[in-house]
């Protein structure tokens, strides 16, 4: 993952050379090696080079194309092979991916984004036109933010050194901190009024005073794929699962995928072997890294994926790098920090993210990383939303026959599921409408003790329901479907890359082509009757072992931990006033109350969030990134408003 830095003063007046060694010093925390620069008038841009291709290790960037145009680009072309086909003999087949996309928007100018399928984050200066264009891929799996004021803008693919960069103190993004308290933020947020993010599948072009959001691609509702029999969508999804994997194993250096019991991380790491063994891939090698639980193996058994990765392991003949949770958590219960401990002011937690229950897992994750020399890394994220996981649910289908007015089936497989289910079929029918009408509550799934300052004008935004299915238009399948993936680019939004742990991640769910098929294929073909991830699992028999496709998910409830309440009441004998109430956005009082009284109940996801959140608020303050409540507290208080621009799954599963 290479980063970009730039800045553009609108007068033209040259960028100052300390503002660029700023910027320097922070990039080096992340890429210290190579940083190459192009400056020129009132334009500065940086790259910092993160090899993961051949064809990388010999590329330039910033990247001056003829035409006026100056090409950044972080990214891995998927369909670099069609794309110099359709640009023709005047691009040699061993041509860098920034040189393609170079010459493909100097053809085809802003139509040839939709045209570049991989993860990819782009900037484009026109020099002749005096115009900046930020652009990202579909899903959003690289991340590219930017800042506009009157005299200048400022974008980067990471949000630390342009907060840096700007060098103010910032006003608190509410619509951001509510979103990530009901699960992750919009993809076009972040928690600093001022700084936005380019959305997935869009383009931002900014002139001086002057920016555009503007979407240029998206899933077709009305594409439909229909075959005659089960073996001719079986056989058509092992071919595109088979493309997305291959597409994510180009890299010249070895790959480390995630491998856990589940079905997804298997097919990938199966699928990926037969392909290495065919010669069909770039990368020389695919090794593994696995963590499990066996705390509870006398309780139930089925809770340790030890038991199902390992059966991959065999059918490979390697073993892979594993991670003992229990033993970590031993050896780290005693050395854990103290819930107010602030990160050092050398590094900067851009965002809140909320502490792994093991803190010593990510710092074995990220050590294996770099002396592996991993530079990409496979996981399985999407597999289940797009491929049926979880209880098989008759409601999709249910609410495809009703929109389609196909009655006569639909009783029948009202029918069929009641009996496979043994439920009512008052309840069946219940559910498949319920996904119609508004929400009966709204409140459900906010607080009590955050401030109704806060909650008015964010109820949205902390509501975590999902947006209500239309009857007309698109199949409610598909907009189930765009649903799940506006949650999934929410988070990978969120996350920013961490300094101690660079590495490309890739995710072969996610493949466009990929999701595109799964779109547009019958909802029966998904899940049937009783049947999760039913064309999964007919697909890939022979290719992922018989123990993982016959795994049955089990539910278990393990043993209660040590309730939150306690490090809050610990907390409240150390403060007068949290931050988090300075600002606004709860009323201490009543969570101080709720927290004595161990009445968190349903909310005690959301009561954590807000011990990160104070943590992290105290961070960024203490480093001058946020206006000071307790200095300003009117002027901060319950006036943060942004508009609208036009536990997540584990990455193994």
């Amino acid at each position: 993952m290479s980063l970009q830095f730039g800045t553009w003063n609108f007068s033209d007046q040259r960028v100052a050379d300390e503002s660029i060694r700023k910027f320097r010093t922070t990039l080096a925390q992340y890429l210290p090696s190579r940083v190459e620069s192009y400056s020129q008038h009132g334009i500065s841009i940086l790259y910092g080079t993160f090899y993961t291709t051949a064809e990388s290790r010999r590329e330039t960037q910033p990247f001056p194309h003829i035409s006026d145009l100056v090409v950044s680009f972080d990214g891995c072309l998927d369909n670099r092979s069609e794309l110099l086909r359709e640009l023709g003999t005047n691009m040699p087949n061993d041509s860098t991916d920034t040189a393609i996309v170079a010459a493909a928007y100097e053809k085809w100018d802003i139509n040839s984004l939709p045209k570049l399928i991989g993860d990819w984050a782009l900037s484009i200066w026109n020099a002749k036109l005096r115009e900046l264009v930020l652009a990202k891929d579909v899903i959003g799996t690289r991340h590219l933010y930017y800042a506009i004021d009157r005299e200048k803008v400022a974008w980067s693919t990471i949000l630390d050194p342009l907060v840096r960069f700007l060098d103010k103190a910032f006003s608190l993004c509410e619509e951001y901190i509510a979103g990530w308290f009901a699960e992750f933020p919009s993809v076009h947020l972040t928690p600093y009024l001022g700084i936005r993010a380019v959305p997935p599948a869009s383009y931002v072009i900014i002139r001086p005073r002057t920016q555009v959001v503007i979407k240029y691609w998206d899933f077709d509702p009305e594409r439909s794929i229909r075959y005659r029999t089960d073996e001719e969508y079986e056989e058509r999804f092992r071919s595109v699962f088979a493309r997305a994997v291959q597409r994510k194993l180009r890299s010249d250096g070895p790959i480390l995928a995630e491998l856990s019991g589940g079905m997804d991380s298997a097919a990938i790491v199966c699928v990926a072997d037969i392909l290495i063994a065919r010669g069909e891939v770039e990368t020389p090698r695919l090794d593994t890294i696995s963590w499990y639980d066996d705390s509870y193996d006398s309780i139930e058994p089925d809770w340790n994926e030890f038991h199902y990765f390992s059966k991959v392991e065999e059918k490979r003949g390697r073993v892979g790098f594993h991670l003992n949770l229990r033993q970590l958590q031993e050896k780290t219960a005693s050395l854990e920090e103290p819930f107010d401990s602030i990160p050092s002011s050398n590094v900067l937690a851009a965002v809140p993210i909320l502490r792994p229950r093991i803190p010593d897992f990510l710092k074995r994750y990220a050590m294996h990383v770099r002396s592996g020399g991993y530079r990409v890394v496979l996981s399985g994220i999407g597999g289940g939303e797009v491929a049926g996981d979880g209880i098989p649910d008759p409601a999709p289908e249910l609410q495809n026959l009703l929109a389609q007015a196909r009655l006569v089936i639909f009783l029948r497989q009202l029918n069929a599921w009641a009996e496979k289910t043994g439920r009512s079929r008052f309840s069946i029918l219940r559910d498949a409408l319920r996904d119609f009408l508004p929400p009966l509550r709204t409140n459900q799934n906010v607080a009590p003790w955050l401030h109704p300052e806060f909650v008015r004008p964010n109820r949205r935004a902390l509501s975590r329901q999902s947006p209500r299915l239309k009857l007309f238009g698109p199949l409610p399948s598909f907009q189930r479907c765009i649903h799940n993936l506006e949650s999934t680019r929410r988070f990978l939004g969120h996350y920013c890359m961490q300094a101690d742990a660079i590495r490309e991640t890739r995710y072969p769910y996610l493949d466009r082509d990929f999701l595109e098929f799964m779109y547009a294929i019958p909802r029966e073909q998904i899940v049937r009757l009783g049947q999760r991830r039913s064309l999964m699992k007919r697909a890939l028999v022979g290719i992922i072992p018989q123990e993982i496709l016959s795994r049955r998910r089990k539910a278990f409830v393990p043993p209660a931990t040590t309730s939150a309440s306690a490090t809050w009441l610990d907390l409240a004998s150390k403060t007068e006033q949290l931050l988090s109430s300075s600002f606004g956005i709860l009323d201490q009082a009543q969570f101080l109350a709720a927290s004595q009284a161990n009445r968190f109940n349903s909310h005690d996801t959301i009561s954590y969030r807000v011990q990160t959140l104070e943590a992290w608020l105290r961070h960024v303050v203490a480093q001058g990134l946020l206006s000071d409540p307790d200095r300003n507290v009117n002027q901060i208080g319950f006036s943060l408003k942004t508009s609208v621009v036009g536990r997540p799954k584990s990455s193994v599963s």
